[in-house]
């Protein structure tokens, strides 16, 4: 195993009626800006919940934050939080709003520009304004880690930051939120959550068997129930297991002594920046392509999830194609289209522009062994089309 250091200080409270605690985890006499989206909260009854459970607080309310949280908009909270001298936040909602707050918990205090956070991957490990999350969407394991991407819609970039101050310092995590979400964002969650545990799986083979072994667990998890709790989201059973399997795929735990990849998500990062697709939608539509055209360098860890995940038989190069295969129908059981044309007819230079910016960027070798090369994140992309 890899030498590691594992750091998590995220109360996590999770299961029914777990709100009613939320004023004794919020500071004393705290002055909170309570975070949210488009207001999904006000029909499902969470914000009433919230405001419920802080009467005697000092609340201003900061609405809009989008699916993939711009930075023009998360700093309009930060010179309110200025403004009004709060000093805590709540982020109440899924992983984008849970990442805005991040960035705002970092911008606050932050001495210098704060774009250069997302610009420079600034490492945020002290000055950050304390926060918590009550959770509403489950997909990204933002209630439990300490990393955040946000967008900047000027320049159409969208771009990760974190550090070891961005945990949050609770999360309250009610499975009931899932009986209300449309089955776009359950489907969503469910792929987010697979892929993240891909990129920290799909490497090359390891002596970290546990490792293995509870990546696995959560990936039969998610294949077991995903299709399940999108048609019966009111089942507690099922919410609670994928709920759970979110968090768990995303919270540290999973890349402790592990090679890691997250080029897929690099990737998928940018057709969402530029063409508004969701995020789970470009990791399905990114992630076999990346395996099939980095075949040679992840067809041992293919077959070993073609073996254990799929029960597939024969050599392992057949076991690793067919490993593909598998998870590409799988994307397509939860409502994926795996083809960028499908999203958008205006895809034909979408290869060239990735693999400038990334130039531009000095991101030349991605993956666990850094062989992906801007060629070949070419290739990816095209493939994808």
């Amino acid at each position: 195993m890899l030498n590691f250091e594992l750091y998590n200080p995220t109360n996590y409270i999770f299961g029914k009626g777990q709100m009613e605690k939320l004023s004794t985890l919020v500071p004393k006499g705290a002055k909170i800006l309570l975070a949210y989206g488009g207001g999904s909260i006000f029909k499902n009854g969470v914000h009433k919940q919230v405001t419920d459970n802080l009467k005697g607080f000092e609340i201003v309310e900061f609405g809009g934050i989008e699916p993939n949280p711009h930075f023009e908009t998360l700093m309009k909270a930060v010179e309110i939080i200025k403004e009004q001298k709060l000093d805590f936040i709540l982020a109440v909602g899924g992983g984008s709003v849970i990442d805005g707050v991040k960035f705002i918990s970092a911008a606050v205090n932050f001495d210098g520009n704060p774009i250069e956070l997302l610009q420079k991957r600034i490492l945020v490990k002290e000055n950050a304004m304390p926060f918590g999350t009550v959770l509403t969407l489950p997909a990204t394991g933002s209630e439990m880690n300490s990393g955040a991407v946000v967008t900047i819609a000027a320049t159409q970039e969208k771009l990760s930051f974190g550090g070891s101050a961005l945990f949050p310092k609770f999360s309250i995590c009610d499975p009931n939120v899932i009986s209300s979400l449309p089955k776009r964002q359950i489907e969503n969650g469910v792929v987010d959550a697979f892929t993240h545990v891909m990129e920290q799986y799909l490497t090359y083979p390891h002596d970290a068997y546990l490792q293995d072994r509870i990546a696995e667990g959560i990936l039969q998890t998610l294949i077991e129930i995903g299709p399940k709790v999108v048609a019966n989201p009111d089942d507690y059973k099922l919410a609670s297991n994928f709920m759970w399997c979110c968090t768990m795929a995303l919270n540290g735990l999973l890349n402790k002594g592990v090679p890691t990849d997250w080029a897929t998500h690099m990737i998928g990062h940018e057709l969402t920046a530029l063409y508004g697709i969701d995020h789970a939608r470009t990791l399905a539509i990114i992630g076999p392509h990346l395996y099939s055209v980095m075949f040679e360098t992840k067809k041992e860890k293919l077959a070993q999830y073609g073996k254990r995940i799929f029960n597939l038989t024969g050599s392992d190069d057949e076991i690793a194609k067919e490993a593909i295969n598998k998870s590409v129908e799988f994307f397509h059981l939860m409502g994926m289209d795996t083809k960028l044309s499908e999203y958008t007819e205006d895809y034909q230079n979408t290869a060239n522009f990735i693999a400038e910016r990334f130039e531009k960027r000095g991101w030349r070798a991605l993956g666990e062994k850094q062989k992906i090369t801007l060629e070949k994140v070419k290739k990816i992309v095209e493939a994808g089309y």
